[in-house]
């Protein structure tokens, strides 16, 4: 994992999922202060990543959230990233007090039907030139 930066916050997403991409996009653009970067769960980075972290190389139901050298996935990682978004998506940090077993039973719902409720791609997204700077591996 050589290839994360230690000052920046890391997502990891299916890169072929609609829903991963609109998020993704959704981050990018509020992204005022450039705390984050991203890789596909597919690519490379993704791979080893998953490997080193002992997670599914094949089973991707969520999300990772690589902070220096922790990290956090389904509605965790969710609500880390809007704390550090700020403003008004930073409030929403006040949702880490629920339970895991809920948050997570929400998050899993969506991450399980994913591909039938917003589609997929055939492969992952191809960065602008604006936004490659934000795509590892």
């Amino acid at each position: 994992m050589s290839d994360i930066p230690k000052d920046k916050f890391v997502i990891l997403f299916d890169g072929v999922c609609n829903f991963c991409n609109f998020w993704v996009n959704f981050i990018i653009d509020r992204d005022k202060n450039d705390k984050f970067r991203f890789a596909s769960l597919q690519s490379e980075l993704g791979q080893e990543t998953l490997s080193k972290l002992k997670l599914s190389q094949t089973d991707f139901d969520t999300f990772i959230l690589l902070d220096g050298e922790n990290h956090f996935t389904s509605s965790s990682a969710g609500l880390r990233v809007a704390r550090e978004l700020g403003g008004f998506f930073g409030l929403l940090y006040i949702f880490i007090i629920v339970p895991p077993f809920i948050r997570n039973g929400v998050y899993s719902l969506i991450a399980t039907n994913r591909y039938r409720f917003f589609g997929r791609e055939e492969a992952c997204r191809i960065p602008t030139p604006e936004t490659r700077k934000k795509f590892l591996g």
